[in-house]
């Protein structure tokens, strides 16, 4: 798959001669709002008429009030709300020809050739139908003297994108569907609040998730939430699930857990394509266990609340994008969805994703289950593989000796460095088991370099880390103190507890000590021994990588506050707050969190701000009030600026915005830092712990003599393990330095800084623009062969 990633010039107003309109259809998902004010903001950014068209395609068929034309203020405070505005139907209406003759002549007496479809495979293939008879459908409004040859020389081609909203993540040909991170939260919030009262009962808890032919909510949730066992449609168990699960079950008991949690999605069922329900599995656990089971059926749950921070940016990037690629669409065009990429918003070809869609189907009633996982896409296998790993019944007997200790395999360490942040402890579980089940022995360094100097060192169990997937904070203990100037104390105590590879979690302190002690390696031969680095801090600051562990928590922590904030002046007419994020000389948090939450401005270090521009925004702030606008947000990352703090720019909109609107200022401080993992950030400390347990058995093997001697000095020996595009990669420390700013502790490059312009252009009232134009990315898919 081939993906190009262009600068490329938009002009204001240089689309002023087209119609866009954008609905919704299907069941609705957190984000669509997102993506409906993404649309309507691009296309008046461009110039274009905007329209919103209620009820999905039933407003189509009816016409009238429910093609609206939009403004800039119909979908000011909107990116928060859950659900869809503008409404959502399924239309009998549409699917004869009858109701599309209907619809077409809605849309041409309005002018609306380009269409911003936001719904599932069923709507974008009705869509396509639509775009494939529209010239059909044109000759016979001109033949009964609805429209006029002039119209339909002027609306002679229609073009479509589609936009997938759909919490269960059923369409292939993309990563993430919008709604799929939002219904996780649902999930994950309703599991961490059953799990409280269950552990007080010693009870098994049944949770049935949306999912009726696709099981990602069911697998990722599984995965986060340290669930027994999963029942999903693509991986269905043998007739004899009942055995295993009670085998499983009886296990954990055991063992001394006192909780167990089943998820079954909805369209759960056995290999032979008998439905599995969650009473199902309750009688079993009811006759054969005897144990108290309680059964939670999730229902709408998933599909409400406020839609997730991630879910918001990825309904931004996606919608401008449709808006991009209707604008330049021509009649030869191939219709296309917009899709995640990795992390990046990419055009596919929107037919052949639908048929790929449709072959997962066909290859369940038909019974093959490996081609249905293989269909969903390298997403859906990775998330299912992880789940198969962390559930396995139990480790093999002969890597333990009677005292359940290791004898087998390597002696591991894992410790951390830098600031906490959540999905450390997600992170430190999966190191732990999945070590653990090779045979490994593991000891966990409390406090970091200062613990392992203090000899605070202890070997994990299986039971150690039980219940720590969904915990913030480190428990591991964590401080910012370097091994510079300490490396003699640090290879004695190596040395001593006979360590064989080390995996450090944390921020850039992290980074820089382990490029410290590999430094080291001529001087201490404990230092020759595999060492891999995962990042873990909310700033998003470590190069290597485009996602941290805990930068995800911490940008929806800014995004709930801010929402708040905005909401406690509900009564209160015109008023600007001014935020301050955390974040050092790294404007990650300011940016994203300005994306999600609909912020005016961002200021950050890397992008550099005089007074002009400051005095440019109070002026932009003016207009949007003057225009019914009625609250106003601006976010400062706490290092944008020595000089325009956070209490100057308070006292500059306070001062200029007298008379128009009032102002406050909120420094969030540590909170940012705190609450429980969000599912990205357990998911991705989950798997990345997991492979590097692979990574170190695999170089310690290599690296190893006769007498157990490990002389690791190669540079790909000494790793970070990041997220680079779509892949994890491990990358040596030492390429790594060329690519770091040292001084301000921020990577020279920084993926989302590309989101600025499209933050800017989200933002800003037309009447503020002084611009004729700016610069924007397009991501653009060049291939054909679109996978999940």
């Amino acid at each position: 798959m081939n993906s190009e990633i262009n600068q490329r010039f938009l002009a204001r107003g240089s689309q002023k001669d087209k119609g866009l309109a954008v609905f919704t259809s299907g069941g609705d998902s957190q984000g669509m709002n997102a993506a409906v004010r993404a649309c309507v903001r691009m296309a008046i950014y461009l110039g274009c008429k905007a329209y919103f068209i209620r009820e999905g395609y039933q407003g189509m068929v009816d016409g009238g009030d429910n093609i609206q034309e939009a403004n800039w203020a119909s979908v000011s405070s909107i990116i928060h709300r859950g659900g869809t505005i503008i409404g959502s139907a399924r239309c009998a209406d549409f699917r004869e020809r009858a109701g599309r003759l209907k619809a077409a002549n809605n849309l041409v007496q309005k002018g609306i050739t380009n269409l911003v479809i936001i719904g599932g495979d069923g709507s974008l293939t009705g869509a396509n139908l639509f775009r494939q008879e529209w010239s059909s459908l044109l000759d016979e409004l001109v033949k009964n003297g609805s429209i006029t040859a002039a119209q339909q020389e002027k609306n002679s081609v229609l073009h479509i994108v589609g936009l997938v909203g759909s919490i269960d993540n059923d369409f292939c040909g993309t990563d993430m569907t919008i709604g799929t991170d939002s219904a996780l939260h649902r999930i994950i919030e309703a599991i961490d609040a059953i799990s409280s009262t269950a552990y007080s009962h010693q009870r098994t808890f049944i949770m049935e998730v949306m999912g009726r032919h696709c099981g990602y909510l069911s697998v990722v949730a599984g995965v986060i939430s340290e669930a027994d066992y999963v029942f999903l449609p693509e991986y269905p168990p043998p007739t004899d699930w009942p055995d295993k699960l009670v085998l499983k079950l009886e296990q954990e008991r055991s063992a001394g857990q006192r909780l167990n949690i089943v998820i079954v999605a909805e369209g759960a069922m056995d290999r032979e394509g008998n439905p599995i329900t969650a009473e199902d599995v309750k009688k079993v656990i009811d006759e054969r266990l005897k144990h108290d089971a309680r059964i939670t059926v999730l229902g709408h749950v998933q599909r409400g609340g406020n839609p997730s921070a991630f879910d918001r940016i990825l309904a931004c990037r996606m919608g401008a994008e449709a808006t991009l690629a209707l604008m330049e669409a021509t009649k030869d065009s191939v219709p296309v969805v917009i899709s995640l990429d990795g992390n990046q918003a990419v055009r596919v070809p929107l037919m052949e994703c639908v048929e790929r869609t449709q072959a997962v189907a066909k290859a369940m009633k038909e019974k093959r289950w490996a081609d249905a996982v293989k269909l969903r896409g390298r997403s859906f296998e990775r998330n299912l593989e992880t789940y198969k790993m962390l559930t396995r019944l139990k480790p093999p007997k002969e890597c333990f000796d009677a005292e359940g200790k290791g004898i087998e395999g390597y002696r591991l360490a894992v410790m951390h460095i830098g600031a906490p942040s959540c999905g450390m402890n997600a992170a430190v579980r999966s190191f732990v088991r999945n070590a653990i089940y090779r045979g490994d022995v593991v000891y966990g360094i409390n406090d970091g370099v200062e613990g392992l100097i203090a000899g605070n060192v202890r070997e994990l169990g299986w039971s150690d880390v039980s219940g720590w997937v969904g915990q913030g904070g480190a428990y591991l203990g964590t401080k910012r103190t370097l091994p510079e100037g300490k490396f003699k104390e640090i290879a004695a105590r190596l040395k001593e507890f006979k360590i064989q590879g080390l995996l450090i979690i944390g921020g850039f302190e992290s980074y820089h000590a382990a490029g410290q002690i590999a430094d080291q390696r001529d001087n201490y031969p404990q230092f020759c021994i595999p060492i891999v680095v995962v990042p873990a801090t909310i700033s998003n600051n470590v190069p290597g990588t485009e996602f941290s562990l805990g930068c995800d928590t911490g940008l929806n922590e800014i995004t709930e506050i801010c929402d708040r904030i905005r909401q406690s002046a509900q009564g209160t007419k015109r008023r600007v707050f001014v935020i301050e994020t955390m974040g050092g000389y790294c404007g990650y948090l300011a940016t994203l969190a300005g994306l999600a939450g609909g912020a005016d401005a961002a200021y950050i270090y890397e992008e550099k701000f005089s007074i002009k521009d400051l005095q440019q925004d109070v002026y932009h702030m003016a207009s949007k009030m003057a225009e019914g606008v009625s609250r106003g947000l601006i976010l400062r990352n706490e290092k944008a600026c020595e000089n325009y703090s956070t209490d100057f720019i308070y006292r500059l909109y306070s001062e200029e915005g007298k008379g128009l609107f009032t102002c406050r200022m909120n420094i969030l401080g540590h909170m940012q830092q705190g609450g429980s993992p969000t599912p990205f950030d357990r998911n991705m400390g989950t798997k990345m712990a997991a492979k590097c347990v692979d990574w170190l058995a695999q170089q310690i093997k290599a690296n190893i003599n006769a007498n157990g001697e490990i002389t690791c000095k190669a540079p790909d020996t000494a790793t970070l393990l990041g997220i680079v595009s779509r892949q994890y990669r491990f990358t040596p420390l030492v390429d790594l330095i060329g690519e770091t700013n040292f001084d301000q502790r921020i990577p020279k490059k920084q993926w989302w800084l590309r989101l600025r312009p499209l933050l800017r252009i989200l933002a800003k009232h037309d009447s503020a623009y002084e611009e004729e134009g700016m610069y924007i990315t397009v991501e653009e898919e060049c291939a054909t062969d679109a996978v999940a």
